[in-house]
């Protein structure tokens, strides 16, 4: 009889499902769906156990090898982690696709990866349908009913959707687990492609349960209980939330999609305790109006990727938390931490055990402290670092270079050995001179009472300096206000020096954002236009 192993998130599931049954291992809370009069959604592992065999057996059904690809496409429900369970069980790898995804990028995905199916959610299906024949190899859709938006499509109306639902009524034999070893792959992780057409790295089932030891490296308690509201088609979602709330056996919280002016109401209903936050997200959480009750919430701890050292101190005071920084990527590369209280702030750490980090010139030489490079990651006792991108070996072979994963992200260390993480290669912006770090500039409009959102780049600068860019500044303004343009100039002036000042003021409905909640900055560049945004001279 074939023996258990525990990297492998099946196998997991199917341990704790016969040690611990009922514990109420994650919980998909309602608040925001219609004021809370709809219960949360509640699994135990015994109920993960259940529905991931259930849905492993359609998937066998349905002629699934191993290594077969297939989609997951809908928001943070209780069927997105069954399936994955599913995955795990039969050997077929899930491509987790963020739910806003359109077009040409949604059909460039399943092309690229090769899927033969979508598990997708009822809201979802109108763009599937739009872009379906561009996608001759999809040969079965099951659907999530949620009836949850005005968006939700009938299953009924498209033909060929079956109904996922259906599957989890029905009993179904028991599935054995088809993997071979624990690093059998898993998923494939598309980047967000802020810069281009995304690259989906492809990760193993061990990935996946050894980022649960994050938890353990965290100082997640026994009593811990996380939540996040982003997205589980992301790294953060799965390494930080949910695979800790799995492997750890805590009591995960987690939110369709993040919604800052609900998100303490949740933290206190659901007693939550350790909170996931990206950078974007943080900038608007600080941006809402302060209130009385700010600091009154059970949070003790946040795992914050992009706490930007301009808001870091002053966030932690108002909301009475600790703040634990990390950086990682989805690609492969390494992570480092900073833990509350520990290093500086601003920084995003030291290594994990296991992991060598450095920051590298063009050349291939470590910089000397203070200087900027790239971050670079390989294994600890100079091993050779490994990615493998779907579909494209030639972007592969250029992310790895002497060894070395070339994380794109440029940064610098101080003396000590401390980590800063500086811009991402080719997204800084240097204006006169000096480079503008947007977060500075981010904070002092997130203070102004008429800012709901913001997110600071750069355009090519007017002078035509070469390597110049000039600074705007995006901004979704609260609802009902009407602030006269140069009202926020002044505001920025008494706050910030004067070359970090916005050249522009870009208004906008909305910052569009990746599942990560990172602000897609090439969609907002491509709507810029000089006569259509604010200046200090012309309104």
């Amino acid at each position: 009889m074939r023996e258990r192993d525990e990297l492998i998130i099946a196998d997991l599931i199917a341990t704790r499902a016969e040690r611990d049954p009922g514990l109420d291992v994650l919980t998909f809370e309602h608040l925001g769906l219609d004021g809370g009069a709809t219960p949360d959604e509640v699994r135990t592992y015994s109920d993960l156990a259940t529905n991931g065999n259930r849905i492993a057996a359609e998937l066998v059904a349905r002629g699934m090898q191993r290594g077969d690809r297939f989609g997951i496409m809908m928001r943070n429900h209780p069927e997105f982690v069954e399936t994955i369970i599913a995955a795990s069980t039969t050997g077929a790898i899930f491509v987790p696709i963020d739910p806003r995804t359109r077009g040409e990028k949604l059909a460039f995905m399943l092309r690229r990866s090769g899927c033969r199916g979508l598990v997708i959610a009822d809201y979802c299906l109108a763009e599937l349908d739009r872009v379906r024949d561009e996608v001759p190899g999809l040969e079965w859709v099951l659907g999530l009913e949620t009836g949850e938006t005005a968006d939700a499509v009938s299953l009924d109306s498209l033909h060929g959707i079956d109904s996922l639902k259906a599957v989890l009524a029905t009993s179904a034999p028991t599935v054995g687990v088809r993997l071979e070893s624990a690093d059998d792959p898993l998923q494939i992780m598309f980047t967000s492609g802020t810069t281009g057409d995304p690259k989906g790295a492809i990760a193993g089932n061990d990935r996946f349960t050894r980022a649960g030891m994050l938890g353990a490296l965290f100082d997640y308690r026994p009593d811990e209980r996380p939540y996040t509201g982003l997205s589980l088609t992301h790294t953060n979602a799965q390494a930080i939330t949910l695979a800790p709330t799995l492997v750890l056996g805590l009591r995960g919280v987690f939110s369709r999609r993040f919604t800052k002016s609900r998100f303490w109401d949740v933290c206190r209903r659901s007693g939550c305790t350790q909170i996931s936050l990206v950078g974007g997200m943080v900038a608007g959480l600080y941006g809402e109006p302060p209130r009385p009750d700010d600091a009154d919430n059970p949070v003790r701890l946040v795992v914050s990727g992009g706490m930007p050292a301009a808001i870091w101190e002053a966030f932690a005071e108002r909301f009475n938390v600790q703040i634990l920084e990390f950086y990682g990527a989805n690609d492969g590369g390494g992570m480092a931490y900073n833990p509350p209280g520990v290093g500086p702030v601003g920084s995003i750490g030291k290594p994990m055990p296991g992991v060598e980090m450095k920051i590298l010139d063009d050349a291939g030489a470590v910089c000397e402290p203070g200087v900027v490079g790239e971050i670079c990651c390989r294994p600890e006792g100079g091993g050779v670092a490994s990615v493998e991108y779907v579909g494209d070996a030639a972007a592969s072979a250029a992310k790895i270079r002497d060894g070395w994963n070339r994380s794109g992200d440029m940064g610098h260390a101080d003396a000590d050995g401390w980590l800063y993480f500086d811009y991402r290669r080719g997204g800084g912006i240097r204006h006169n001179g000096d480079f503008v770090h947007p977060g500075y500039v981010e904070k002092a409009l997130a203070e102004h009472p008429d800012v709901s959102d913001v997110f600071v780049y750069g355009v090519e600068s007017a002078s035509g300096t070469p390597g110049e860019k000039d600074v705007v500044a995006a901004l979704v303004l609260r609802e009902g206000s009407d602030p006269e343009p140069e009202s926020l100039f002044a505001w920025c002036r008494e706050r910030l020096e004067s070359n970090f000042v916005p050249e522009y003021l870009q208004v906008v409905d909305e910052i569009p954002k990746t599942a990560s909640e990172k602000p897609q900055e090439r969609f907002l560049a491509e709507r810029f236009a000089p006569d259509q945004v604010w200046t200090p001279a012309r309104h």
